[in-house]
């Protein structure tokens, strides 16, 4: 820096949760980062659920440093280093000169998670996307999110989407490889979104592995590829862009299904749901039935917790029916965010079949809405 600059700067930014709806699974470059196939994900709100990171430049810094979760990490690691050695490349390359002093700086991240890590939540691609996002913001990058959304695909493929807001589509052939909306968020204000956390244990096998493991050997995977995911993309678009919840549901949940079931045809096979998540599954089914319509869709992604999405009508009864299900604890506690009137489920949950042995098996339960891309929460930003 100049004399006259500051010794030390800092940035500090929030960035959302992705939740796929037409999933990706399996790369077909490893070190780049390119997915087999487009996917489809609804970015959700923050006013809940975010990943908040801090980044700070100063020429007192001696070396790069992350700081995860309140536990130090390594900034020697691949995708971190990936992520930080584009953006610095950017900003050399800036025809402003306090942007090109500032890319040679080290970095000090302190980043953290208000919600599970690893558990199936896409922690992985708000941080990323966090993480790019605060460093082009720090180092005042005239970029625009297209390619900030490809640098933070170096760092966790899914955090490409997290850059944009509303309902988003990852494209696999485009080049560079890069996420773009299809519908902001303001396009379907009736959706509503229930994040069920079954468990914050970090699963066993990452979705790294997981992934790598079913490229190799599951020919479901292989299958779904090349007969399967490109027309069910075309859908799910169709079905965004008119609103069309019936369709959204089935697709969902069909989509849903068929990564879980690519997961137990993987050899060895993973396992990334429990018999709490079968039993969410065996509910939304039976819920929708005795409503002889489809209300209620879920997803799940590599871990147990279930995303449930439903309209703004249905979500005080659902919710109601779900808390009687698998909450033990109060209904203004078991529900987080925008907490749903409760209403009398009584006659609901006596035709679905209660189920004792349910309840306390979701831990809680946060309510959302499709949401905007990440922000800067400094005051001056």
């Amino acid at each position: 820096m100049s004399a006259d600059s500051p010794r030390s700067q800092s940035c500090t930014c929030i960035a959302p949760i992705n939740i796929a709806v037409i999933k990706y699974w399996g790369k077909s470059d490893e070190d780049q980062i390119i997915p087999l196939n487009d996917s489809i994900s609804l970015t959700l709100d923050t006013d809940y659920m975010y990943t908040k990171t801090t980044a700070t430049i100063s020429t007192e810094l001696t070396k790069d440093s992350i700081i995860l979760n309140n536990e130090e990490a390594s900034g020697d690691g691949v995708r971190f280093q990936n992520c930080l050695s584009e953006i610095r490349k950017l900003a050399a390359s800036s025809k402003h000169a306090s942007t090109v002093e500032k890319s040679k700086l080290k970095v000090a991240i302190v980043s953290q998670n208000n919600f599970p890590t690893k558990a199936g939540l896409a922690s992985s691609a708000s941080g990323y996307a966090c993480l790019v996002f605060t460093l082009a913001q720090l180092f005042e990058l005239e970029s625009h999110k297209s390619e900030l959304s490809a640098l933070a695909r170096r760092g966790s493929g899914s955090a490409c989407r997290s850059l944009f807001g509303g309902f988003v589509q990852w494209f696999h052939e485009s080049q560079p490889c890069v996420a773009r909306p299809i519908a902001e968020a303001e396009h379907w204000p009736q959706l509503r979104c229930l994040v069920a956390v079954v468990s914050n244990t970090s699963k066993a096998v990452g979705s790294t592995e997981g992934m790598s493991r079913s490229v190799k050997t599951s020919k479901l995977l292989e299958y779904r590829i090349k007969h399967v995911v490109r027309d069910r993309v075309e859908e799910m678009k169709m079905a965004i862009l008119q609103k069309d919840f019936v369709k959204f549901a089935e697709l969902t949940m069909q989509d849903s299904n068929q990564f879980h079931a690519i997961c137990l045809d993987t050899y060895p096979p993973l396992f990334y749901m429990n018999s709490t998540s079968q039993a969410i599954i065996q509910l939304v089914h039976r819920y929708n039935e005795i409503r002889q319509n489809i209300k209620v869709a879920y997803t799940f992604d590599a871990g147990p917790n279930a995303v449930l999405f439903m309209e703004e009508a249905e979500l005080n009864r659902f919710a109601s029916v779900f808390h009687s299900f698998f909450g033990s604890i109060p209904h203004e506690s078991f529900f987080r965010g925008k907490v749903p009137d409760p209403v009398d489920s009584t006659k609901d949950v006596e035709a679905l079949g209660p189920d004792n042995a349910l309840k306390g098996q979701v831990q809680y339960t946060i309510v959302c809405h499709v949401g905007q891309g990440p922000k800067n929460i400094d005051p001056t930003g």
